[in-house]
């Protein structure tokens, strides 16, 4: 078969949410936004609701829908983009919660959906979705006034512990809901992890559900297994690949394998980044091309049938060091071509 397999694991979805749930002071939700981070909403969601999420979290309106007839009724789905115009009966028939991010979109969400649920978004600093402080000091009142259910922010810089950013998001936030007895939410998986002092009434694990950073102790969820086409000799001083992407020092054995940047596995991984077979690292050799890479097996005593790209030997933030990314870019490109196996 010369299709690659992605086994997604279910079983180390619901984990992670358990172990993140045990670390939080409130409830805990879900982030499924961008098709689950890649993963399947249709297959992630229904375990994170049968597991105890009552709080889901997308990117958009047709992102909430699509997660509407997955779950069912019963659990809120959030949108953190918002009240869009041209969205009010898509929000109103899927029983979606918007989070509101201006006054223009309030008075929107009022007009055409008296009585709908919502939410508010503030910013706290990292000055992307959310009203700003004097925004929400002159709007206060009357978003009040409409009893939102929910009110939201997030944290720029979560990942790193130490950043002065942090504490300062945290001060704008108590400083801009004190006295509020609306369910209050800053943390995603890096919010969790700074501590109680960041959980508030609801957190909103993304990345740790599925195994990325900065949950180190997260199970991993995703392995990609390529299979291996052809296995040529290549002399010493031949090339490989595009532009002579890469000369052989020695004589080598090459393994070309299915996949490549049509697959989501992106261009900039190229030389430098590796493979596993059985636990042993394979460097891969040349450029990345739309449906193959190239490896270099030489070391290898047997000939493969597939190579791991990723799984319990690298993770997906490993994969992204390769290309200079983020584990999120990694797990959020992968393709439709794959063979998707899920362990339930």
């Amino acid at each position: 078969m010369t299709t690659a397999t992605l086994t997604i694991d279910l079983h180390a979805i619901a984990a992670n949410w358990h172990m993140l749930n045990r670390m939080s002071q409130g409830q805990t939700g879900a982030v499924v936004k961008a098709d689950a981070y890649g993963l399947g909403i249709d297959r992630v969601a229904p375990v994170l609701a049968q597991e105890g999420a009552r709080q889901f979290f997308v990117a958009t309106t047709k992102e909430g829908v699509a997660l509407r007839r997955v779950l069912g009724p019963g659990p809120a789905i959030n949108l953190f983009a918002g009240h869009m115009p041209g969205d009010a009966e898509k929000i109103r028939s899927a029983q979606l919660t918007p989070m509101i991010n201006s006054v223009d979109q309030l008075i929107g969400h009022v007009e055409t959906l008296p009585g709908h649920p919502f939410g508010l978004q503030l910013n706290t600093g990292m000055n992307r979705l959310g009203m700003d402080a004097s925004e929400w000091g002159a709007l206060r009142d009357i978003a009040l006034s409409q009893h939102p259910r929910l009110i939201i922010s997030h944290l720029a810089c979560a990942d790193e512990p130490g950043h002065k950013m942090n504490a300062a998001q945290l001060k704008s936030f108590r400083d801009m809901t004190a006295g509020l007895k609306i369910p209050l939410s800053l943390g995603a998986t890096g919010g969790i992890l700074l501590g109680a002092d960041y959980h508030f009434s609801l957190t909103r694990p993304g990345i740790g559900l599925y195994g990325g950073l900065p949950f180190v102790d997260a199970q991993p969820v995703v392995t990609l297994d390529l299979p291996v086409i052809q296995v040529r000799e290549v002399p010493a001083g031949g090339s490989v690949g595009y532009a002579c992407g890469w000369i052989a020092p020695r004589p080598s054995r090459i393994a070309t394998v299915s996949g490549g940047y049509a697959d989501g596995l992106i261009r900039a991984m190229g030389n430098g980044a590796t493979m596993t077979h059985n636990g042993t690292k394979v460097p891969v050799v040349g450029r990345v091309s739309m449906d193959l890479i190239t490896v270099d097996i030489t070391t290898l005593t047997d000939t493969p049938g597939h190579l791991q790209l990723l799984g319990q030997h690298q993770s997906v933030d490993t994969v992204a060091g390769f290309a200079g990314t983020i584990g999120y870019e990694i797990l959020t490109s992968l393709g439709p071509r794959y063979d998707r196996v899920y362990l339930t």
